[in-house]
């Protein structure tokens, strides 16, 4: 330790290697809240896994806290999670799972080192899948492949490798092979050891699964044809060289691969393991520049997602931060990149679902959680001593549009107010212009059901019902405001600005935008492109 009480570099880099941080991405309903829940049962951090609907005698799902969440069955609001295993200490940031919450997801993966892909057994590589998997290649994330619900009626596992490599361009390297077809899940094949982990249902797959390992000779005795099918397709994947290289994993050419059954906790323990064992730990992350920040260098992190609501007593707002250098000691004074201001951090958490700890210190790769954070927002950085701004998150381009209004208009106050959150949380993007006034701002979203979490969040948390009314519009572009004049002139087509300065001019549909820009080619009509 410093004199200041602060650790010394060679411990912050020792922690930082400690660190493993990921995120979970998949189509809806490919089990994501179950393995999230799986895995933290695993780790011992809660007692007992829930499902999605509460079903048959399990809790809800813990990391799924929103009303809409557990009446719908999906994610929509995000967490992140830690605890140790091995020694080794997992941050592991659950994402909405449901496309039209995609913005909130790709936030979420700016803070990642490493991305689970979890894949249904019977229906393969998804759209939602795809979309993610997209935005993980092009930030050169490395991925781990698993194989989920193969307790269920699904695919061939050597189909299942084809299609990884035909959709990804990855090439599938399994770590374990599953013993018995899709539907009949005896347990795992380890492919580099040869042993077989043979698991046992528990009741509802609400506890841990019992596991027995056994070397081939006692596997084959016990399972019979079903282990020896596992065995040859395995030698299969040998000939092609599907084995696990580490270097081609980190370098984004190779996705290892696992079977499981997170709602039987089959296979999860595995998953856990090989976190620890392969995934990268957290290092140098460049700054807008590319120029990397050292992870012992001083303080320094970034805003990644903003959330209110999820204390409905205190009305409190939460800013995530994931630390990138140097130690984060809580009640310290850093400098708010952007106003280049100081910024007390007085009230720090470690937040999942509802259930939160404060936080007295976090290392690079660590998630902390600033109430009251109102000056934070989405993509700001934090940071002491040395000036440094992390890159941007970009927003998406918004496809659905609505005009908002209060239903009271003596509750004004609490409409404007709720409109400012949602919009600093990113739950929807507020634009306005003169010609429509502050009563009735526009909200614009990537997908519809953002509106029903505006409007249900309108009602129940700022006790202001409101109206949605939808307009005609489907895209939009970035502008100028030298372009304005021109194109107010034109039919089906609106210039608002959104609250962060930007100008977006909106388009009934993409033949009025190219009618525009035929008729008017000097105008600036940028795409908004995540980059």
């Amino acid at each position: 330790m410093t004199s200041a009480g602060t650790p010394n570099p060679a411990t912050i880099r020792r922690e930082a290697a400690r660190r493993r941080t990921f995120a979970v991405i998949s189509h809806p309903d490919a089990g994501k809240s179950t393995l999230t829940e799986a895995l933290a049962l695993h780790a011992r951090v809660i007692g007992q896994a829930g499902a999605t609907h509460g079903k048959g005698g399990r809790r809800a799902t813990v990391s799924d806290w929103m009303k809409m969440e557990q009446d719908r069955g999906i994610s929509i609001s995000s967490a992140a999670l830690q605890f140790e295993y091995r020694d080794t200490v997992i941050n592991l940031l659950d994402t909405p799972g449901h496309a039209d919450f995609s913005e909130d997801t790709y936030r979420v993966l700016s803070a990642v080192d490493c991305a689970v892909m979890l894949v249904d057994a019977a229906k393969g590589l998804e759209v939602q899948t795809m979309k993610l998997f997209e935005v993980c290649r092009h930030r050169n994330i490395p991925i781990i492949t698993v194989i989920n619900k193969w307790d269920r009626p699904g695919l061939d596992a050597l189909a299942l490798m084809d299609e990884v490599f035909e959709r990804t361009g990855l090439t599938p390297t399994p770590l374990t092979w599953p013993v018995g077809q899709s539907g009949d899940f005896r347990g795992v094949l380890d492919r580099p050891g040869g042993t077989f982990t043979r698991f046992t249902r528990t009741d509802g797959g609400a506890t841990i699964a019992g596991e027995e390992t056994l070397d081939a000779a006692a596997a084959e005795a016990a399972e019979g044809e079903a282990f020896t099918n596992a065995v040859e397709e395995s030698e299969l994947l040998d000939l092609e060289d599907q084995n696990h290289d580490q270097e081609a994993f980190l370098a984004g050419r190779t996705t290892p691969v696992m079977f499981a059954s997170a709602v039987l906790n089959f296979g999860v323990h595995k998953l856990l393991d090989t976190l620890v064992d392969i995934a990268p730990a957290a290092e140098a992350r460049p700054d807008r520049d590319g120029e990397p920040r050292p992870v012992d260098a001083p303080f320094s992190g970034f805003v990644f997602k903003v959330q209110a609501g999820m204390d409905t007593n205190h009305r409190d707002r939460l800013a995530y931060i994931r630390v990138c250098s140097g130690v984060f000691e809580r009640g310290m004074v850093v400098t708010h990149a952007s106003a280049g201001k100081p910024f007390a951090t007085k009230y720090a958490q470690q937040v999942f679902g509802r259930d939160r700890e404060v936080v007295d210190e976090a290392f690079p790769g660590d998630v902390v959680g600033l109430v009251n954070a109102s000056a934070l927002r989405v993509g700001d950085s934090l940071y002491l001593d040395k000036k440094v701004v992390f890159p941007e998150i970009p927003t998406f381009s918004p496809e659905h549009f609505m005009v908002i209004r209060a239903k009271d208009s003596s509750k004004y106050k609490q409409f404007r107010r709720g409109i400012q959150q949602l919009d600093h949380e990113g739950v929807v993007q507020v634009l306005r212009s003169d010609l429509r006034g502050d009563q009735a701002p526009v909200v614009g979203a990537v997908g519809p059901m953002q509106f029903e979490v505006a409007e249900d969040r309108m009602v129940n948390e700022f006790n202001a019902p409101c109206t949605l009314e939808r307009l005609n519009y489907s895209l939009a572009r970035r502008t100028t405001p030298e372009c304005v004049s021109t194109l107010a002139r034109e039919r089906s087509v609106e210039v608002l600005s959104r609250s962060d300065g930007e100008l977006l001019a909106l388009f009934s549909d993409r033949w009025r935008l190219a009618g525009v820009e035929r008729e008017h080619p000097d105008l600036v009509l940028e795409p908004l492109v995540v980059s």
